[in-house]
Formats: structure tokens, sequence, C-alpha cells
């Protein structure tokens, strides 16, 4: 599993440097080959500083979950997770200073970029004001009408002949609203093709892992793999942020499913209400858990038919499970 951590002394708030201070060590693989086509200042401690005192702000709001990226080579990993490329339409979620935004600019893509904080998304709107390759919307996301914003911004880049057909998401969001946004997101795989996040490290590898028969095996896990393939794919240490987060964090990238590619239920919405409801009583046997739906004998023997046990607990079935089950139970 590959962890980035900080590449540079002046990513510790107390140092500076001096002329006198030997040449940075190079920057990881995964960044290097992206830093040397284009020179471009880091986004680190003392830029981050300088920026949020530019508008008479300097402390980043709990309440917002404001944690600002200190270390650029992970920007540009983020990037390349998601094979950001000129002429791509990304959405940010939270840009904070613009660290991550500069990257996916200098890529060449034209980013949508959503900004709760009044402050911020005047600051962001002041750094990149040369440029028309950055649209900001100062709004919640959990919120906004996303879909009505990108529909139509990729409906008139295909109409002249630009490439992408798809939007991607890169973002490096708030822990607290993580569920929320993966939630949003993941059922829009119809304006995008990826999902790049930068989360809680913990919850980077509970949306990831769809192990059956453990504890941490929930609706979520199935919500996740309905919609998307994920994958875990780094580690990233808690010093890489201001002000530091008590936890680390870790980068996920979820490949979002076409429509065509759903597993075939007559109605997600039905779906994931007999999840939920199986999830209620964790520890009941399904027969017990779903007979609001159906008595328990019809619940048992469409559990027989799935080939699965009577005595079957909702973290012994697989996503194709509970999709088979639910098709039985609704034609009953």
């Amino acid at each position: 599993m590959l962890s980035i951590t900080p590449t540079s002394p002046s990513l510790r708030p107390c140092a500076r440097p001096r002329l006198s201070d030997p040449p940075r060590p190079p920057l990881p693989v995964v960044a290097a080959a992206a830093t040397s086509r284009r020179k471009r200042s880091e986004d680190d401690y003392h830029a981050t500083i300088k920026s949020l005192n530019s508008k008479g702000r300097y402390t980043p709001r709990k309440s917002l979950g404001q944690h600002y990226m200190l270390n650029s080579s992970i920007n540009e990993a983020l990037s390349n997770v998601a094979e950001v490329e000129d002429g791509d339409v990304v959405l940010e979620i939270g840009p904070g200073t613009g660290s991550l935004t500069n990257v996916l600019i200098d890529a060449g893509a034209t980013v949508i970029a959503i900004e709760k904080d009044p402050h911020m998304a005047m600051l962001v709107r002041d750094r990149f004001g040369y440029t028309d390759q950055l649209v900001v919307l100062q709004e919640d996301f959990t919120k906004c009408h996303i879909h009505s914003h990108l529909s139509s911004l990729l409906e008139n880049k295909n109409s002249i002949g630009i490439k992408p057909r798809y939007a991607k998401v890169v973002s490096n969001i708030p822990f607290n609203i993580s569920t929320d946004v993966v939630k949003q997101l993941l059922p829009m795989g119809d304006i995008f093709s990826a999902v790049v996040l930068l989360l809680q490290d913990e919850t980077a590898s509970r949306l990831a892992d769809c192990s059956l028969r453990t504890s941490e095996y929930r609706p979520i896990n199935i919500f996740v793999n309905f919609y998307s393939d994920p994958e875990y794919k780094f580690k990233v240490e808690r010093t890489n942020f201001f002000p530091q987060p008590n936890v680390d964090a870790a980068v996920i990238k979820f490949t979002l499913k076409q429509v065509v590619d759903y597993p075939p239920v007559a109605s997600p919405k039905s779906f994931f209400s007999m999840v939920n409801s199986a999830f209620n009583g964790k520890r009941k046997m399904l027969r017990r858990s779903l007979q609001h739906i159906c008595p328990s004998l019809e619940i048992e023997a469409a559990l027989k038919n799935v080939g699965l046990p009577v005595t079957a607990r909702p973290q012994d079935l697989t996503l194709d499970d509970f999709v088979k089950l639910h098709n039985l139970i609704t034609q009953l």
C-alpha cells in the first residue's frame, strides 16, 4: 500500500527555507512526470497561510471541516489517479485555497468548483481570475443541483466537438460530509465516469472493502458496489494538512457504472429500502427483519431459492444475493 508523506521541510509550520538549505529531495515518482512538464509554485504551508491571510482570515472553520492540503505531490497524485487530461471537465468540491484546482487547471481541465464558504469562494475566484477554465459556485454541495450544472456544460462542449462525454470528480472533501457526498455522486453515472476522493483513511478502507461477515459490512457497501467499482489507492499521512486532523486520510477511486450495468432490479428505491430494513436488525435473521414485506415462510422459501440457509443474516449476503432475494420477494 502506497503512503505519501511530506516531501519537504517547508511543510512543517516552524521550518523556514534558508539560502544555505540543501536542495529539496525529488517528488515521489507518482507526481514526478507531471511536475517535469511545468514549473509551478507549490501550495505548501507558507503559501497556504499567505493565501488565507490575503483575505483577512487566518483560522480555518472547524464547522466546515476545513483542512488544507500542503503537499503538491499529493494533488498531482489525485489528478493522476483520475487520469485528468486536456479538455476534461472536472468537478471539485471544496476547493479551499485552490491548491488542487491549480493542478487540475494546469492539466488542461475545465473545473467546476463548489464552495460553501463565501470567503474561500472569493479567494479562489481572485486567484484564478486570469483563466476561463474555472467556474466557482458558492453553494452547499449537499443541496445544490449539480446534475443540471454539469449536464448543460457537457452538452455545450459536445456540441462544438470538444472531447468529454462524461465529467470526473476530483476532490479533497471535508471528512464530515463524506457519506453524503458519496451517496449523491455515485448514482450519477450518466454524467460522471470516475469519482476520486480524499477521505478519512478508515472511511476509504470501509467503502472499498465488501468482505462478508464483518462488523464493517453495511448498507453503504451494497450501495457503493451497486453503482460503482471502488478501489483504495493510497494512504495520506495527517501531517500533510493544515490544520492537522486527528486521523490519516486516503485516496479512493470509484469507477461509475452506467445504468445498463446496474444490477437488474425493478426499482432501486425498493431494493435499497429492503437492504436498509435487513441491516436495521443486523443480528436478526432475515426471515424476521423482512417479515413486514412478506410472511416469514415466503422469505425462507426465497432464501432457499437463492441458495442460502433459512437462518441467513444480512452480513451473509453479497450484492448479487440481495438482488436475487429482492426480485423473488417482490414477485410474491
